[in-house]
């Protein structure tokens, strides 16, 4: 059953989590907590779709076509954040540093564990995927479609931002350019956005256990809008860039690109 391997990744991922958590605290840099979360997601939760699911009927091929869209999300992201957490802490992790002081190892402990359990209810979602019967068909393009969207529009919003950021005459200055005119975090919503790839390969409307594919969505939207993703970066934000971001936040939709307000 699903949760059986989930529990499995649960383990695997607390174990990498708390070497995330050394890690960051050797390097004095907590942003690698980001880095191996997401190549360990990836590894753990590809390895749990190619497991072998007694009880379903699930083809060979849709096991490896889950995993291979599980391993493209984490090449990417992973790809992206590495080059950029060597070079520099993320704001988020280094505000946590400068509040906590001599608690921030212990608090950052708190922070890197609970997302071991975020990979393994992420993880229902792409076990009930791997584990949908019958041939590969329409709904395997519309999950192989919506991740290449979400892969794209978050490459796009991440490439406009390397732009805006390497102009020197923006130094200090919103970026409301692009994607980032309709959206404070049109990356986020891209990101979010690629984990519908799972319930549109495994939900069945007439199948309850199906309906655990969307915990994957729900699980990254709680966490990009409430918990880890918007809230510690709009901080930041405003706490650099003061009345011009609260300006901002009137006139541009916080999470889906949206045209902004006037």
């Amino acid at each position: 059953m699903p949760w059986v391997l989930s529990l499995t990744v649960l383990g695997v991922m607390t174990a990498a989590m708390v070497g995330a958590w050394a890690f960051g605290l050797s390097t004095r840099n907590g942003g690698w907590t980001d880095v191996f979360w997401t190549f360990g997601s990836g590894v753990v939760l590809a390895g749990a779709a190619l497991w072998t699911h007694a009880g379903f009927e699930a083809p060979p091929t849709r096991r490896y076509l889950v995993a291979a869209l599980v391993l493209t999300w984490a090449v990417r992201l992973g790809g992206y954040l590495a080059p950029r957490v060597a070079k520099h802490e993320d704001p988020r992790y280094a505000k946590f540093r400068a509040d906590w002081g001599r608690d921030y190892p212990r608090n950052m402990l708190f922070v890197t564990l609970p997302q071991a359990p975020a990979t393994a209810l992420l993880s229902l979602s792409v076990l009930i995927a791997a584990a949908a019967p019958g041939p590969l068909g329409l709904r395997d393009a519309i999950g192989v479609a919506i991740l290449v969207a979400a892969i794209a529009g978050e490459a796009l919003a991440d490439e406009q931002m390397r732009r805006f950021k390497a102009d020197p005459a923006n130094k200090g200055q919103v970026a409301e350019v692009g994607l980032w005119g309709w959206s404070r975090h049109p990356n986020y919503f891209f990101e979010w956005l690629g984990w519908l790839a799972y319930p549109a390969i495994g939900l069945q409307l007439g199948q309850p256990l199906s309906w655990l594919s969307l915990t994957a969505p729900a699980v990254m939207f709680l966490l990009l809008t409430r918990v880890s993703g918007i809230p510690p970066l709009e901080e930041a934000q405003l706490a650099s860039k003061g009345e011009a971001y609260r300006d901002y936040q009137r006139r541009v939709s916080a999470f889906v690109p949206l045209p902004p307000k006037a």
